[in-house]
């Protein structure tokens, strides 16, 4: 569907497994050209795939617990088009740093690509707000968090214990 409003759009299909029988015959009966399925890369590899891409797309289906994809996609400035799912939802304010989409629903995600293909400053615009919005999980700033969380634990437990022993 996508190819088919859209046919100069290269898409790449970075990530393991194969495309089945069924995808290979669609691709075939409708002569989809520019759709290449790259498979598994390496770090260094996968970091040059989201440097070149124009948008980010993750249609997960529910089992990613965090979304850390989102995070690298927001690092290199890129806005995401990805399912409505736990973890992503709390990582992308929908309409802020991106798109999202039910999951499973392919029309859904085709209609939110084509509105970012449509439009280049929305697209630079989601973009800069990712790499705002990214910030906040660097390294420094979550490890602080996590100091100033065990700093309570340890102070609250040092409250309880002294007022035991009183």
């Amino acid at each position: 569907r996508l190819k088919w409003n859209h046919p100069s759009v290269r898409l790449l299909i970075v990530g393991p497994g194969n495309p089945d029988k069924k995808t290979y015959r669609i691709m075939t009966e409708r002569n989809l050209k520019d759709v290449i399925f790259v498979g598994g890369v390496s770090p260094t590899e996968l970091i040059r795939y989201y440097q070149s891409a124009h948008i980010f797309c993750s249609p997960a289906t529910g089992k990613e617990s965090f979304g850390i994809v989102l995070l690298e996609a927001m690092a290199t400035g890129k806005p995401i088009v990805a399912s409505r799912i736990g973890g992503y939802s709390f990582l992308l304010k929908d309409g802020h740093q991106g798109l999202l989409v039910p999951p499973n629903d392919g029309p859904a995600l085709a209609d939110a690509l084509s509105v970012l293909i449509k439009n280049p400053e929305l697209r630079h615009d989601m973009g800069e707000r990712g790499l705002q919005s990214v910030q906040q999980y660097s390294w420094t700033r979550v490890a602080h968090r996590i100091m100033q969380y065990y700093l309570e634990v340890i102070r609250l437990q040092n409250r309880a214990e002294a007022k035991r022993l009183s």
